[in-house]
Formats: structure tokens, C-alpha cells, sequence
């Protein structure tokens, strides 16, 4: 049976308003203010439009992110609905009459072309070298599924996951091109604008022109992914502004700390496991000969610990002729991202 979008909202003129619009977009909404489906219909819509009127419910808060949210409403939103439109994760608020023809036409092709939206995880290390970027690079050959994953690298001074490819030399979009991004972009044409390598897109800094990705620039080109079905991994600086930050931990699927056995490292990962950024991450424990293992790990943190990423001799060495993460089923990297990637799977039944 064809899903239709949904309409949420209890101000009856501004109901009445969308119908007719939906109903030019050739389709019929679910509506509903609320109630016990209210999640089921959520996730499943190929579109939904929130109300104004609605953003400060309690339900409606607490449903779970996911692209294709828009607000409507018949006038200007004030400053706090502003604020909570973002937090519901809206792709853009609706203005009627004014931005009629733009519904329409973005409930025509949600409706015409549905896309399951991509999943998002998000890797960062617990402490500096910490393998969070070889391990972001890992999952997103992972994940890469029909469409190709998106890999995303938000540090400017890490040198550029492309280097991890071997895709330094391909054409496409460093950060530098697309730091002008802002709200509602689309999907295709940003990931088709990107360097490939071995089914990854991948989007670095620029050696030549270093800048830090602003965060509505990040914040759109991973929605635009997502939205157009690309799972994304998103691999995330220590030094990241935390708002931003607890943002988007709050909208992935998965987020990922790889924790170093040593100590040092222990006590930053206790910090940010227990603060309200990281504290709902897996742990991955990355050991080697001599130092503090996994179990200890999960002893020191009061956190079970998902995966262990054990020593590899090799993957320096490819790294340096430009070969890619090794993610074999018998390979360090590929066996953790056997034990991460089915909690992908776990955490949308979760939300259900």
C-alpha cells in the first residue's frame, strides 16, 4: 500500500490550506494532532508537515529525526518557533500563501520518487590519534549499499580522508566550494558533485585552501544526502562546538567514540561519555600490544565497550601507497564494523 505524507497539526484553517495544496500534488495526507500511531505514521511517511501550532507539543518533541519534516504555518514564525522548528529537525518552514507552489512541488516528487532516507553515523575519537578517521572511512565501505555512502570530514587539520582512498587526485568539491550551503539543497547533485573512490563519495578539506566547514554548510549537505538515500558517515573533530555537536549526535543512527588503551585517553572518554553529547555513543576500544585492554576499557568507563580494533601492522604501511582501509571479514577494521553496523538496524526498531 502507497504511504502518503502526513499532516500534523490541529489549526483548522491551516489544515484545510495544505489539503488543497497536497491535493494539486496529486495525493491525500494522513492527518493527525497526536495519539498512540502517531510514531508508527511518522516514520513511515514519505513527507511530513508539522503545524506551527504543534511545535511545542510533548510528542511531537520527542519523535525521533528523520529528513523530509517540514513546518507550515500561515504567518512568520517568532524566534522561539524558529528555534523549535530546528530542533525538530526541519528541512524548512512553509509560509502560506507564499510558498504554495514550493509544497506542491516538493510533495509531488516525495510522492513520485520516495527514498528511504540514509542513515547517519558519527565517528570521533576520544583522544588525538585515536583511529576515528580510519575507522569512519571503514564503515562508510561498509555501508556503502546501492547508492554509495557519503563520507564526511569535518576537521580541516586532519589532512583529508580522500588521502585514505587514494582519491587526492580525483575530481570533485573540496569544502572550500560548498561552505556557501544553506538549508534545502539538493541531494543528487551535491554527492554527484563529489570525488568517488571505490564506492564512496567522499567530501575533505582542501589542502591548498584549509577552512573550517561552516555548520549550516555540514548540516545541509548531510541532510541532502540523506534525503536522497545515501547513507553518510560523518567523521567529527574532538574540538567540534558542542551545541552543534549534541545536534548531531542527536540526529544519527549511530554515534561511535574510539576509545585508545591508555590512560590519558580513558579519562577524556569518561568525560565526554558522560556528558549530553556523547553519552548515548558505543565505545570502540582500540588496543595494542602493552597497553590497557578492552575489558579494562569497559571497566574504566562503566560502559560495555561494542568492538575491539586490534593492532594492525599492515594498515600503515597501505595507508602510505594510498590503498584503502582493509574491511575483509578476517581484517581488524572489518571485523568491528561487522559488530557496529547491524546496531544501525537495532537503533530504528528502537525508535519505533
Amino acid at each position: 500500500m502507497d504511504e502518503h505524507p502526513l499532516v500534523i497539526s490541529a489549526d483548522e484553517a491551516l489544515v484545510d490550506d495544505l489539503l488543497h495544496l497536497l491535493a494539486a500534488a496529486g495525493t491525500i495526507p494522513e492527518l493527525t494532532h497526536g495519539g498512540s500511531a502517531l510514531r508508527r505514521a511518522h516514520r513511515a511517511a514519505p513527507l511530513v508537515v508539522l503545524g506551527a501550532d504543534v511545535l511545542g507539543a510533548a510528542a511531537v518533541r520527542a519523535l525521533p529525526r528523520r529528513p523530509g519534516v517540514l513546518v507550515a504555518s500561515r504567518d512568520e514564525l517568532t524566534g522561539e518557533e524558529f528555534q523549535a522548528a530546528l530542533a525538530v529537525g526541519a528541512e524548512r518552514v512553509v509560509v502560506l500563501p507564499r510558498d504554495e507552489g514550493w509544497l506542491v512541488e516538493r510533495a509531488a516528487r516525495a510522492v513520485r520518487d520516495p527514498v528511504d532516507p540514509g542513515a547517519l553515523v558519527v565517528v570521533s575519537g576520544a583522544s588525538g590519534g585515536a583511529g576515528a578517521s580510519t575507522l569512519a572511512t571503514a564503515l562508510a565501505l561498509g555501508v556503502r549499499g546501492e547508492r554509495g555512502a557519503v563520507l564526511v570530514d569535518a576537521d580541516p587539520t586532519g589532512g583529508g580522508l580522500d588521502l585514505l582512498l587514494g582519491a587526492e587526485w580525483s575530481e570533485g568539491l573540496r569544502w572550500p566550494d560548498l561552505t556557501g550551503l544553506r538549508g534545502r539543497v539538493d541531494g543528487a547533485a551535491v554527492v554527484a558533485s563529489l570525488p568517488l573512490a571505490h564506492g564512496v563519495h567522499v567530501l575533505a578539506p582542501s589542502r591548498e585552501v584549509p577552512c573550517l566547514p561552516p555548520p549550516e554548510a555540514l548540516q545541509a549537505v548531510v541532510s541532502a544526502a540523506r534525503t536522497d538515500g545515501h547513507p553518510v558517515v560523518l567523521d567529527l573533530p574532538r574540538g567540534a562546538d558542542p551545541a552543534f555537536a549534541e545536534h548531531l549526535l542527536a540526529e544519527a543512527d549511530l554515534g561511535v567514540l574510539v576509545v585508545p588503551g591508555r590512560v590519558r585517553a580513558l579519562g577524556a572518554a569518561g568525560l565526554l561519555l558522560a556528558g549530553p553529547v556523547w553519552g548515548r555513543a558505543v565505545v570502540v576500544a582500540r588496543t595494542a600490544p602493552g597497553g590497557v585492554g578492552a575489558g579494562e576499557v569497559a571497566t574504566a568507563l562503566g560502559r560495555p565497550v561494542a568492538a575491539e580494533l586490534v593492532h594492525d601492522r599492515s594498515a600503515q604501511a597501505r595507508g602510505e601507497r594510498g590503498e584503502p582501509p582493509q574491511v575483509g571479514a578476517r581484517t581488524p577494521l572489518g571485523q568491528v564494523v561487522r559488530r557496529l553496523l547491524p546496531r544501525l538496524d537495532q537503533r530504528a526498531v528502537a525508535g519505533a
